[in-house]
């Protein structure tokens, strides 16, 4: 049919948008972390400091963090170790760059899996932050997000090296 993309090219759409998404948000989570950091030293400086305000900036930390991870990825944002792969011809870099792509959608991908059963053994047990006493699961599900984030855009990189290695041969 004209004008559809296959259903690769309709992943690795649904890959940039969402990966896009989350970086959004870790932007906001950014600059949040950064407004609270500096209302925080003011209010120290007025002898007044925020209760809980090392959780508050640790969990937006963690959110920027992990929820721009897919976008790093998608973006090629990230240090590469190419002494090797610049070496070698298109079909062994081809064949390197899948196993990479591989290996780290495995671990990411079982990652994001694991953090999120945390998430959920937090929730289940109604665990509370030491400082404010506030549940602390929904932080944990947006790290889990944006592991899976960056495991969707090794999956894709995955793919683009298997399509490589399929047209080197």
């Amino acid at each position: 049919m004209p004008g559809t993309q296959p259903p690769a090219g309709r992943l690795e759409q649904a890959s940039l948008w969402i990966n896009r998404g989350l970086a959004v948000v870790a932007g906001v989570a950014l600059a949040t972390m950064m407004g609270f950091t500096a209302f925080d030293v003011v209010m120290r400086a007025l002898g007044r400091p925020v209760a809980g305000s090392v959780e508050i900036i640790g969990w937006l930390a963690a959110v920027a963090m992990a929820l721009a991870l897919g976008d790093v990825q998608v973006h090629r944002g990230h240090v590469a170790m190419t002494l090797l792969s610049e070496r070698l011809s298109s079909r062994p870099a081809a064949l390197l760059e899948a196993v990479n792509s591989l290996v780290a959608l495995l671990l990411f991908g079982t990652a994001a899996y694991f953090i999120l059963r945390y998430g959920a053994t937090l929730q289940d047990t109604g665990s509370l932050s030491e400082t404010l006493k506030v549940v602390v699961y929904p932080w944990v599900y947006a790290v889990a997000l944006g592991f899976a984030g960056l495991a969707l855009a090794l999956a894709i990189d995955l793919l683009r090296s298997l399509q490589r290695l399929a047209g080197a041969a």
